[in-house]
């Protein structure tokens, strides 16, 4: 009865190596694979989530690219390669075991490169797709695959029953074959990893906004306007009146808006006045002339011509329509403060609007040179001449 026993125990023994042999790819006397990764990326599809973003690529559940980059280390005939997801790594007796969640029934071929391209993929058996092409002899290489419309592991293969885990790692058995079906010994295998993760998310507020603000003058700082550098709205005019020449200075001011319909920019107060005499507000747009009483603006670059000195400054930066759209305005007929050498006055005028490319909008800073002239008769009174100016930006979201 021992001797019996004994027998029937080593028969016993020398069956488990057979019975985990089954359990894999048939692989007598395959290379390994080398230079092996597996890269997950964004599909630019949105997945089962409710973010309406595309999925990133490790995302769990989500919809992904898996490009795959190897060396196969057999110069010989390559029929096809099969991509076999499984829970964990490849090994004697290992069972592989598809990841929950995975889904490659709709994979497709994105590309194929390197020492061999492929025409298809069949997707029929989920976890195990394979890509086929003509067989024929390859020389050993670098090979990159990329299939598409994967459905990542859902992370419950990683904790306890049906609870996902949000950073779970599986592994995809490579194996390469002569035949186009993956029938047959394996000619080259290898293992690659990867791991679904939690997706960082990062919310932040953009609060409706306006940055106006007015000085003598109006800096920058690393090349955008910035309204911390306006100095004092102080300001006096280049020289003293007379009836022969024209006196001049100038102003300045930013604004940046994200209103929908942006922003317009009116100028409010009084014409310059010394107790009870003033200097005329030049009420419609006109050109400085010598001798006749003068307070006008406009917000332009002028230049020297019959009783028009240079002064002032284009917008800055230029009006383009797109991200920048504030400018000087016209309204073509009684409010014009965009035109060369011609300047004018009336109190709640707008003065400066972005509306360059038709329509009201949203704009980055730009900064405005408002340039004032004056020019006076030989009678004008003496006197100290002051205005206060105000300069109003209104944005409409």
């Amino acid at each position: 009865m021992l001797k019996r026993f004994k027998f029937l125990l080593l028969a016993a023994l020398l069956l488990l190596p057979l019975a985990a042999s089954a359990l894999q790819p048939h692989k007598a006397g395959a290379s390994q694979i080398t230079a092996r990764s597996l890269t997950l990326q964004s599909s630019g599809t949105d997945g089962p989530d409710t973010d309406s973003l595309p999925d990133g690529g490790s995302e769990a559940s989500g919809i992904a690219n898996h490009t795959f980059t190897f060396s196969l280390p057999s110069t010989t005939t390559l029929g096809s390669i099969l991509f076999q997801y499984c829970t964990l790594p490849n090994g004697p007796g290992v069972t592989c075991n598809t990841p929950a969640g995975l889904s490659t029934t709709s994979a497709t071929l994105v590309a194929s490169t390197g020492v061999a391209t492929f025409a298809s993929v069949v997707n029929t058996t989920n976890g195990s797709p394979y890509i086929t092409r003509t067989a024929a002899s390859i020389t050993a290489g670098s090979l990159t695959v990329t299939l598409g419309n994967i459905t990542n592991p859902d992370g419950s293969s990683c904790g306890l029953p049906a609870i996902a885990q949000p950073n779970c790692t599986f592994f995809v058995w490579v194996s390469s074959y002569a035949s186009t079906d993956t029938t047959g010994p394996v000619t080259d295998t290898g293992t690659v990893t990867a791991s679904i993760a939690t997706q960082i998310v990062l919310t932040g507020t953009m609060p409706e906004s306006l940055v106006f603000c007015t000085g003598g003058t109006v800096g920058t700082t690393t090349g955008v306007p910035d309204c911390a550098t306006a100095t004092s709205g102080a300001i006096s005019f280049n020289k003293l009146f007379s009836p022969t020449d024209t006196s001049t200075t100038s102003s300045q001011m930013a604004a940046s808006t994200n209103a929908g319909s942006g922003y317009a920019i009116t100028v409010n107060g009084p014409t310059l006045t010394s107790g009870g005499n003033t200097i005329a507000a030049m009420t419609s747009t006109t050109n400085g002339v010598h001798g006749v009483s003068q307070f006008g603006l406009n917000l332009k670059a002028n230049t020297t011509a019959t009783s028009n000195p240079a002064v002032g400054a284009e917008v800055a930066p230029a009006s383009n329509g797109t991200n920048y759209k504030g400018q000087a305005y016209s309204n073509g007929g009684s409010m014009n403060y965009a035109s060369v050498n011609q300047f004018e006055f009336n109190t709640g005028d707008t003065v400066a609007q972005s509306d360059n490319g038709g329509t009201l909008g949203g704009t980055d800073a730009q900064i405005y040179t408002v340039s004032y002239i004056v020019n006076v008769p030989g009678s004008q009174p003496a006197g100290t001449y002051t205005t206060t100016l105000t300069y109003i930006c209104t944005p409409t979201f």
